[in-house]
């Protein structure tokens, strides 16, 4: 099973979203039984809330139902039970990199070739909660993809 892990800063708005959204490609593709996924936030001051409602409302116009979830603070169990753990800009990787002790082999950033910051859409409008959801479709499409090729060889 490969264990994946989305996170931004405060798990509401980009890690829930690209949460629900590989969640829903994984699905798409037939390989839910492959895959564990799950999202947090580097900050918990959000732990327990749902996701930011224009998240909610932009994933729920592509069809993905985010309501369920609820935001969590990483755990350094987590750098234990997530084989590839995906941050959503250059920051977050790096608080990420000062939280781990012994380095992780699969922490990266989630848009990767060429690197790039998923932009926090929260201070921002409408737009820019649509403008992330096609940034984090593409590349879960592209995670897929190399995670299926990697299990192939």
């Amino acid at each position: 099973m490969t264990s994946v892990l989305f996170v931004c800063l405060g798990n509401i708005c980009r890690s829930p979203l690209a949460e629900g959204v590989f969640r829903t490609t994984v699905e798409k593709a037939g390989l839910s039984d492959r895959f564990l996924i799950d999202s947090a936030g580097t900050g918990g001051w959000h732990a327990g809330d749902p996701p930011d409602p224009r998240s909610i409302e932009v994933a729920a116009r592509h069809g993905i139902d985010l309501t369920a979830q609820r935001a969590r603070q990483v755990t350094d169990r987590d750098f234990e039970k997530f084989s590839i753990i995906l941050a959503m800009d250059s920051d977050n990787l790096s608080t990420l990199k000062s939280r781990t002790r012994k380095g992780h082999p699969g922490l990266r950033l989630f848009l990767n070739s060429p690197p790039t910051n998923v932009p926090d859409p929260y201070y921002g409008g409408e737009d820019g909660f649509e403008q992330v959801y096609e940034m984090i479709v593409g590349g879960s499409q592209t995670l897929l993809n190399s995670l299926d090729k990697d299990s192939d060889t």
